[in-house]
């Protein structure tokens, strides 16, 4: 190349001091331009000699150095820094001396889907338990040494010491006598008192290297040779290519081929199957991308040709008026509603929505003779090994799924379809390809959060008490993405901010309403708690100002008195999110702390300026409540400024306060940017909005200027925390609307009204 060499994207913004706003980061004239795998990421070998493995999860060198392996996905959540947190606090290991290493999807690992806001509450003991069991073999190796018991032996500061002697030995020095060491059943976990990280807010691991370009994402993966694929889809679901011309395309400099991907197969759900298309494969993606644009194709649109989601917004308002499926039971609802000495109703509606993550989905994959690598910015690594398996009828034994960091993921990284593309490519083309989706690509062909129609009515008696409560739900489910018959809403769906309702009302019914899916349906952040909690939190805020009640004080009348709900015992099917209600309840008091915590944190009361309101809005969802107060103003042309933000959260334990803030933070301009922008919208069968222009996010002109966070302190075990920020956030600032205004947002996003 005479003496010349092809620098990424990302060195070219560092060079020229544009990716950080001025801040130009030195690079040596011979610094690589990518980064090739990380051939050492995965964990070294139980059976090596010089390590001591007590489990999947912990390597101890003779050199001391702890190797704790990561499971699950960092996509900006702080993971791969509190997983460590809790096996390191058991270990009595230092800090300073862990190295992380990232695992490939395996069994052996368990759960590995990042997803669901399981990661720590699912985990917790588990990992304990992985520390746990290391330190105790230390201990039981170190008193065999010693010939002392190891009950007079304890662990601190990355040695195991015996105080009666005076003894110690450091965890590498140890690992030589390890052999033989029976692991106990059933260790001893530490003291919470004696916790020296979990509780602490410990920096990021990967924080330096994201801040300085130098961390590895799907987008930057490369090896030798590679070819670069950029595929054009059929603009509608299930649509296949009726025929193309490639001629144009290979007249473009660097494209070396033109590959036609597999249709969908009729009559079958989508899965995490590749959508199809036609695939460019050049030497560099910019190449890649010309050649496909220069692609003639003519479609067959398929079932979902005529999909125009105004018309079928009416459908599903329809659907939302008529008698649906009665999943949760209480009481006589329409006796009630009968005799109430006043009524009210309201109607609902949120729109799709796209996960948007800033990196979209980038996948590199080399199939060969011993089957298959694929690097990717995936949330679900062990989906990625068997779909890729299952594309390539191979075993998934053979398939090795590797895992980057996540340029965020809100749920559309945890469908591997794009790391199939790129598998499948490879094998045909014989070398490695790597695909790479463009903002257009993801927010066109991903898994769409369903839309959702809402009827609501209520019944108050004399004094502004509600005696009945009837809510119908429509929307098409998540289901349908595996299932072709499945039509309506799941249980599992149900259970998210709909069954799980916590109000004390003598009288309640909810029914579910079927809906046909023409759209892939996926979850997005706090999946189905985003259109329930609007509708029901906004619906108790139009309750409490017929009753002519304070809101908080009304939605404390709604929770009742301190009690454990159980929404089986309405006859409604509810899975709480995978664990037991023993453990993680639906504890009104709990639910009624938080009201009270984030009221008190916006000086809930005070006297508000002309044209600004305070909302209010609770919510509980995987495991945790968070509550949420917004202060809204009018501006003189009548928009909308969301001027300060308040939110509380009870997640029971909580391993680093300072991730917590940050989900907290980040859900708020999340949930923002959903209430006040979120829209996909279809004509034609095809998605309208292809970027930020056209699917805004919050900017930071809209930003409030505060989001002020609070955990409470709270006995309990770890819930959820990525995900159950959101859903209370548009609620809240719809009812900050109306105490502003007088006017009420019935419907997502808030533009939709002209006030934003």
């Amino acid at each position: 190349m005479n003496g010349l060499r092809r620098i990424s994207r990302r060195e070219f913004l560092q060079r020229t001091g544009q990716a950080g706003g001025g801040l130009v980061f030195a690079l040596s004239v011979g610094a690589g331009c990518s980064r090739t795998p990380d051939t050492d990421a995965a964990p070294v070998s139980a059976a090596a000699t010089d390590a001591f493995m007590p489990n999947v999860y912990v390597n101890i060198r003779t050199d001391g150095i702890v190797e704790i392996v990561c499971h699950r996905s960092e996509m900006g959540q702080g993971i791969r820094t509190c997983l460590p947190q809790v096996i390191a606090d058991e270990l009595d290991a230092d800090w300073d001396r862990i190295e992380l290493k990232q695992a490939l999807g395996d069994e052996k690992y368990g759960d590995q889907n990042t997803d669901g806001s399981t990661s720590i509450r699912r985990h917790f003991d588990l990992l304990r338990g992985a520390g746990a069991t290391a330190r105790e073999m230390l201990i039981a190796a170190a008193a065999a040494e010693w010939g002392v018991p190891a009950s007079e032996c304890a662990t601190r500061e990355h040695a195991v010491h015996h105080e009666a002697s005076g003894r110690s030995a450091g965890y590498g020095d140890l690992v030589a006598l390890t052999d033989g060491v029976a692991a106990p059943e059933s260790p001893t976990f530490k003291d919470p008192a004696n916790y020296r990280y979990i509780g602490k807010s410990l920096d990021t691991i990967d924080g330096f290297a994201m801040s300085v370009g130098a961390a590895n994402y799907g987008i930057d993966t490369t090896l030798p040779g590679m070819l670069h694929a950029s595929i054009e889809r059929c603009p509608t679901h299930g649509g296949a290519v009726a025929a193309f011309d490639a001629t144009a395309a290979k007249a473009v400099p660097g494209v070396v081929d033109v590959i036609r991907l597999p249709d969908p197969e009729a009559g079958k759900a989508p899965g995490f199957l590749p959508l199809g298309g036609i695939a460019v494969l050049a030497t560099n993606t910019w190449s890649a991308m010309q050649g496909r644009a220069a692609l003639e194709i003519e479609w067959a649109p398929g079932p979902n040709g005529a999909y125009d989601s105004e018309k079928y917004r009416e459908e599903l308002a329809a659907s939302s008026q008529k008698e649906g499926r009665i999943v949760l039971d209480r009481g006589d609802v329409a006796g009630a509603l009968a005799s109430a000495a006043r009524t009210h109703s309201a109607d609902y509606y949120a729109p799709h929505l796209a996960q948007a993550p800033m990196e979209p989905p980038a996948a590199l994959a080399q199939v060969g003779d011993d089957g298959c690598d694929v690097w990717s910015c995936t949330q679900n690594p062990q989906a990625t090994r068997d779909t890729v398996a299952g594309l390539l009828g191979i075993d998934k034994t053979r398939v090795r799924a590797h895992v980057t960091l996540l340029g965020g993921g809100f749920g559309r990284k945890s469908k591997p379809d794009f790391a199939a593309e790129a598998a499948w490519l490879s094998r045909e083309s014989g070398q490695p390809v790597k695909v790479t989706w463009t903002r257009e690509d993801d927010l066109r062909h991903g898994y769409f959060h369903s839309v959702s129609a809402q009827h609501l009515e209520a019944g108050l008696d004399g004094a502004g008490k509600v005696t009945g409560w009837h809510h119908r739900t429509a929307f098409p489910s998540i289901g349908s993405t595996f299932d072709v018959n499945a039509a309506g809403p799941s249980g599992g769906e149900l259970g998210l901010g709909f069954t799980d309702i916590p109000y004390a009302i003598p009288n309640l019914r909810m029914e579910a309403c079927d809906a046909k899916p023409h759209v892939r349906i996926g979850w997005l952040r706090s999946v189905c708690n985003i259109y329930h909690a609007f509708a029901i939190s906004s619906f108790a805020d139009e309750l409490a100002h017929l009753a002519k009640t304070d809101p908080p004080a009304f939605l404390k009348q709604l929770l009742g008195e301190p009690r454990r709900v159980d929404p089986a015992d309405d006859g409604a099917e509810y899975g709480n999110y995978g664990q037991g209600l023993d453990t993680h309840p639906i504890d009104t008091g709990r639910i009624a702390q938080v009201l009270d915590t984030v009221a008190g944190m916006a000086g809930w009361g005070r006297r508000m300026p002309p044209g600004s309101g305070l909302g209010i809005a609770v919510h509980r969802s995987f495991l945790s409540t968070v509550g949420v107060v917004a202060e809204v103003a009018a501006d003189t042309d009548g928009r909308m400024r969301v001027v300060e933000m308040w939110m509380a959260i009870d997640a029971g334990l909580v391993v680093n306060p300072d991730r917590v803030k940050a989900q907290l933070e980040g859900a708020g301009i999340f949930g923002m940017s959903l209430a006040l922008h979120g829209e996909m919208s279809a004509t034609d069968g095809a998605i309208v909005q292809g970027n930020f222009d056209t699917y805004p996010v919050v900017r930071m002109s809209e930003a409030p200027r505060a989001i002020h966070t609070h955990i409470l302190p709270v006995d309990a075990p770890p819930g959820g925390v990525g995900e159950p920020g959101v859903p209370p956030v548009a609620p809240a600032i719809a009812n900050a609307w109306f105490a502003a205004t007088g006017s009420r947002l019935r419907e997502m996003p808030f533009r939709k009204a002209g006030i934003t």
